[in-house]
């Protein structure tokens, strides 16, 4: 498998690239006020407004750094396109799913942190994309998509 590896803070996380579209560098994003912790804000990719998630404020309670390799991993969230805030997401590493283990230490408030891994003796955590975000914060950051594919009674053209 192959991985993009990041860094949230100073420790080692990785991502699997099979649902990755596109890594950008950061580009300008649009606040959203009073968004859940972790939102970042909105972004046009393609002619299209996705919702951005900054891995750091996620899970460490401050912004990412902006240094010349933080990047914005455009990536498929289910239906949906999602963006990742990561800093120095610039390489990638080969591993298998076997190579990672339980850490032995989980946390409700981060289901999305997975098992490690070591490299250089040092250890990479993997970053469950699918456990990323809660079902209320997936549902304000979609909503409005969800409601153009199954549109409600009060939406219908009278």
């Amino acid at each position: 498998m192959l991985f993009l590896r990041f860094q949230i803070g100073a420790e080692a996380y990785v991502l699997d690239t099979a649902p990755i579209v596109e890594v950008l560098p950061l580009v300008g994003i649009k606040r959203i006020p009073r968004a859940p912790v972790g939102v970042a804000g909105l972004f046009n990719y393609r002619g299209k407004a996705v919702p951005v998630i900054d891995l750091s404020e996620l899970t460490l309670g401050q912004g990412a750094q902006h240094h010349i390799s933080t990047r914005l991993i455009v990536l498929r969230y289910g239906a949906h396109l999602l963006g990742l805030i990561a800093e120095r997401a610039t390489e990638t590493i080969h591993r298998e799913a076997a190579d990672f283990a339980a850490s032995g230490i989980t946390s409700d408030a981060a289901p999305y942190l997975g098992p490690v891994t070591h490299d250089a003796g040092r250890l990479i955590q993997w970053i469950e994309v699918d456990k990323l975000l809660p079902a209320s914060v997936s549902h304000v950051l979609f909503r409005q998509a969800e409601e153009l594919l199954w549109p409600s009674p009060e939406s219908q053209p009278s």
